[in-house]
């Protein structure tokens, strides 16, 4: 009677031995990231926020506007790293998640921080010389400081992958599975939430972009509140006469048309008067031609209770873009 071997284990052992080589691996990535995170973060507390503060060369509500609660955010990874270098993923992972919260203020933080770095280098020579010479540490490498500003919100991001696989990875029956799967959750939750508050700070640099492109009495608040879609120029075809080029501003809830200043303007060039608002919830959309997904692209008609735009596009790719985002605007608008 033959013996299995080595090769013919059974198809539950053979799961179970790759669970555990995949959960080896991550667990190694996890700490070896960690240990980098940790120095990075350091580096930063160190030589940035520990000696502006003692030298007093931003005043405490510029240094937070810039760091955030980046000092806690160093102290949650030292705390973390023992645990992981003692191979306790599941305690260490689970005493860390109260301090996830810090990640969702430093993401709320992260558009002031950008403005308050861009400000400050402009404006103060003290700071900006303070700047150049902790960069030419040769502890940073090549790395500015503009660079390392982000780097928690990139870690977010690397935590939820590897908790997530870590998770997967291990054996229900495992002491830690439980947690490590609390864990994985709510850091996935808070990615999320990160992530939401990124898309909001992106969509109102957008609308203070185009605000400032708008002039006139017309203009004051249009973009407030909206989200934004999609821009570019589109040539409106009249029933007579020739196409005229025009501006659109594609938002969630309306289609805003507009005319360009006159060059010679005194006070107004490079602006855009605001011609007409459309809204989208009344909108039907239709392709009249550049279905065959040739170079020429085609018209998109876009009717309305009283009124009917025709528009034209010259190029396929940019027309398809169009009709996508008139789609989903159409879309949002009646869900």
């Amino acid at each position: 009677m033959e013996t299995s071997g080595a090769g013919g284990r059974c198809p539950v052992q053979e799961q179970r031995a790759r669970w555990e080589r995949k959960r080896t691996c991550t667990a190694r990535e996890l700490l070896q990231t960690e240990r980098r995170y940790q120095e990075q973060l350091g580096l930063v507390a160190t030589y940035f926020v520990g000696i502006l503060r003692a030298k007093g060369t931003l005043r405490a509500a510029e240094r937070h506007a810039l760091f955030g609660p980046w000092e806690l955010i160093y102290g949650a990874s030292q705390d973390l790293l023992p645990y992981l270098e003692g191979g306790h993923w599941g305690q260490g992972l689970e005493s860390f998640c109260p301090h996830l919260e810090l990640y969702t203020q430093f993401a709320a933080n992260a558009e002031k921080s950008r403005t308050t770095l861009q400000e400050q280098l402009k404006k103060n020579k003290r700071f900006r010389r303070f700047v150049r010479l902790q960069e030419g540490r040769p502890e940073f490498g090549s790395l500015r400081l503009q660079d390392l500003l982000p780097l928690p919100l990139q870690r977010l991001q690397q935590y939820e992958n590897l908790v997530m696989a870590l998770a997967e990875n291990t054996v229900p029956s495992s002491p830690d599975h439980q947690q490590l799967t609390r864990a994985a959750r709510l850091i996935s939750e808070t990615a999320q939430r990160v992530h939401s508050i990124g898309q909001r700070q992106r969509n109102d640099q957008h609308l203070r972009r185009i605000q400032a492109l708008l002039s006139g009495r017309q203009a004051k608040g249009l973009t407030s509140g909206r989200w934004f879609l999609r821009q570019g120029w589109l040539l409106v075809v009249p029933p007579r006469g020739e196409p005229r080029p025009r501006m659109f501003f594609l938002f969630s809830d309306v289609l805003l048309m507009a005319k360009p200043r006159p060059p010679l303007h005194l006070l107004q060039s490079g602006t855009f008067a605001c011609r007409a608002l459309y809204p989208m919830a009344q909108c039907q959309l239709h392709r009249v031609f550049g279905h065959s997904g040739g170079p020429c692209g085609g018209l998109l008609s876009l009717s309305f209770p009283h009124e009917k735009l025709l528009l034209m596009c010259t190029d396929q790719e940019e027309l398809l873009h169009w009709h996508h985002s008139l789609t989903l605007a159409i879309s949002s608008q009646k869900n």
